[in-house]
């Protein structure tokens, strides 16, 4: 089915998509503060082993569920807590357990030490592109034009085949790979023996994220299906995040999310939008399935 229309803009469908994977950043941030918070350390690194656990078992549950729209849900939501989980508090627990200690600028944590680590993931990073550069015929627009310079008259036959295409996975991958490759440049572009936060080049990527994302929205406006406008989404909001993280860095204003205990109010109303679009996207998915089955009886019966 061809999601796209060269005359249609579909306002309503990209901007419930793309706020709904918006607030999760926000959101996402905010939860791993509170559970630092809230809980002593083992008892917050068991809760977020149970967190990832349950966000894989969310992925694969996706497989096995109808819908395009309810398959791209289960992977997005299910990622999140599988980055949350086993990414970002497995390499806090290491980070903490092996004392490494945050990078400090006059007398102000701006690094924490799971992230000064992070790097040291750049060759596994490297070898998941590789394979999906090499052997798998995809839909993302960033792989196909490296294929296209790579291959040119040859890609074809290098890359023949897509994977399977299991959509709760795919949307998975997707978030997973983008977050990582986001978090990666970040870091390289933080480190102040290669740039620094307030290198020119850093600010020319935020700048450079901010109008690639604004060319992405106007593209994701053109998809008129539900599910594959979610995933575009995560694209859209993870680029266009990577200049508000600089932003935020050079304290160019105040990350209500670091601080969430004192922005109660404000947490609370994105969390209350965040659900409301989250319930209104189930209940789309929901209908779309029980129109789809109603389809189907009919036709059984003639």
């Amino acid at each position: 089915m061809n999601t796209t229309s060269k005359k249609s803009n579909y306002w309503f469908i990209t901007l419930v998509s793309f706020f709904t994977v918006l607030f999760v950043m926000p959101l996402g941030h905010a939860l791993m503060i509170t559970m630092e918070h809230l809980m002593d350390r083992t008892t917050m690194h068991y809760s977020a082993f149970a967190m990832g656990a349950v966000g894989l078992f969310m992925v694969i549950r996706g497989v096995f569920t109808k819908g395009d729209t309810r398959q791209t849900l289960w992977g997005l939501f299910g990622g999140l807590l599988f980055w949350t989980g086993w990414v970002e508090f497995l390499f806090m627990y290491y980070a903490h357990r092996y004392g490494v200690q945050p990078e400090i600028v006059n007398g102000e944590v701006v690094t924490k030490p799971e992230y000064l680590i992070l790097p040291a993931t750049f060759g596994l990073w490297a070898m998941i592109m590789t394979l999906y550069l090499f052997s798998a015929r995809t839909g993302c627009n960033f792989i196909n034009w490296w294929q296209k310079r790579f291959f040119r008259n040859k890609r074809d036959i290098i890359v023949a085949k897509p994977m399977t295409r299991h959509v709760s996975i795919i949307t998975f991958m997707e978030l997973i790979m983008i977050l990582w490759t986001s978090y990666l440049l970040l870091m390289f572009c933080y480190d102040p023996l290669l740039l620094g936060d307030h290198h020119p080049v850093t600010f020319l990527v935020g700048l450079g994220c901010f109008i690639g994302s604004i060319f992405m929205f106007i593209k994701q406006l053109k998809i008129g299906a539900w599910g594959a406008n979610i995933r575009f989404a995560i694209a859209t909001v993870i680029v266009f995040w990577t200049p508000v993280e600089i932003l935020g860095r050079v304290n160019f204003f105040s990350e209500i999310w670091t601080d969430p205990m004192e922005h109660t109010t404000e947490m609370i109303i994105l969390l209350i939008a965040f659900t409301f679009l989250v319930v209104y996207l189930w209940y789309i998915a929901a209908k779309k399935k029980k129109v789809n089955r109603n389809t189907i009886n009919e036709r059984e019966k003639k």
